[in-house]
C-alpha cells in the first residue's frame, strides 16, 4: 500500500495536469486563495478557500488518527500511538513545561504537534482540491495549508495568548511583566524595556514565519523543478527535473514534515513554561 501511494504521488508530480491544461506552468498560482464558498459577515470575510478545506480535512484526519492510535490495544496502531505519546510527553512537554503544568498543557502541545504533522503531510499527497480543472474535472495538486502565513500566524497566536495568560495566572500581572525586565542599571531601562517587549512579539513572528517559510519553500522547489519541463519546453530536462523534484519531495516528506511539527510544539511548550516560571 505504501509503495502504491508513493508511486501515485510521484506520477502526479511528474504529470502536473494544470500545466497540460493551460499549456504553461505557474507554480505560484498553487498558493493563491480563491473563495470557493463566499461568506461575508459585515466587514469579516469568512469565505471557504482551499486553505480552509485543507485545514478542515487535516482536523478530521488528526482526530481520526488520534482515536485510531490511542485506543488501539495491539499491533502497529498501538506502537504508533505509543511513539507519538512518548515524543510529545518526553521530548516536548517535559522539556519545556514545569512539572506542575504538564497535566494542563500536555494535551495542547501534543495536539498541536499531531495536527501540524498531519496538515504538513497532507500537503504532499496529490488531491483533487485545486482551482484548476481539466475538461471539467478537478486536477490533482499538492498544497499545504501551513504554506499560508495566515494559517501559521493563527496557530502562533494561540500559543502567544496562552503564554501570557498562564504567565499572569500563575504569577500575577505585576510580577509577570516585571520578570521581562532584566537586572540592569536604571539608566539602561528606557532602552532595554522596548527591546524586551519587542522580543516577546518576535516569538510570535518566529513561530509563524519558520513553519510558513519551510513549507512554502519546499513546495515551490518541487513545483519549480517539475515546471522546468514546461517552462523550457524540453523533454530532455525531464530526467533532471523529475530526479531533483523527487529528491526534494522525499526530503520534505521524510524530514521536514515531522521536524517542523516538533519544533512548533516544542517552542510552544518552552514559551508557556518560561511564562509560568519566569526564573526557570
Amino acid at each position: 500500500m505504501k509503495r502504491k501511494l508513493v508511486a501515485l504521488s510521484l506520477l502526479a508530480l511528474a504529470l502536473p495536469q494544470a500545466a497540460w491544461a493551460k499549456g504553461e506552468f505557474h507554480p505560484e498560482e498553487e498558493f493563491e486563495q480563491h473563495a470557493w464558498v463566499s461568506i461575508h459577515i459585515g466587514p469579516l470575510d469568512l469565505s471557504i478557500t482551499k486553505a480552509v478545506v485543507y485545514l478542515m480535512l487535516g482536523a478530521l484526519l488528526t482526530m481520526a488518527l488520534g482515536l485510531w492510535s490511542m485506543r488501539a490495544k495491539h499491533g502497529r496502531a498501538q506502537a504508533f500511538g505509543e511513539q507519538i505519546y512518548e515524543v510529545a510527553q518526553v521530548q516536548v512537554a517535559e522539556q519545556g513545561l514545569p512539572s506542575k503544568a504538564i497535566g494542563r498543557w500536555f494535551p495542547y502541545v501534543a495536539t498541536l504537534m499531531l495536527f501540524i504533522f498531519v496538515v504538513n503531510l497532507l500537503g504532499f499527497i496529490p488531491l483533487p482540491l485545486s482551482d484548476e480543472k481539466w475538461h471539467g474535472i478537478p486536477t490533482l495538486g499538492i498544497y499545504a495549508a501551513t504554506s499560508s502565513l495566515s494559517v501559521t500566524l493563527a496557530l502562533a497566536l494561540l500559543t502567544f495568548f496562552f503564554t501570557h495568560f498562564e504567565g499572569i495566572r500563575w504569577n500575577g500581572p505585576v510580577r509577570y511583566f516585571k520578570s521581562w525586565i532584566p537586572d540592569v542599571p536604571k539608566a539602561m531601562l528606557p532602552l532595554i524595556v522596548p527591546l524586551e517587549i519587542l522580543g516577546q512579539f518576535m516569538r510570535l513572528i518566529s513561530l509563524s514565519v519558520r513553519l510558513f517559510a519551510n513549507m512554502l519553500a519546499g513546495h515551490m522547489l518541487i513545483l519549480t523543478f517539475i515546471g522546468l519541463i514546461f517552462v523550457l519546453e524540453s523533454v530532455w530536462l525531464a530526467p533532471f527535473s523529475l530526479l531533483f523534484g523527487t529528491l526534494f519531495y522525499l526530503f520534505e516528506v521524510v524530514i521536514v514534515v515531522g521536524i517542523q511539527a516538533f519544533i512548533f510544539a516544542a517552542l510552544s511548550a518552552i514559551y508557556i513554561g518560561s511564562a509560568i516560571e519566569p526564573e526557570h
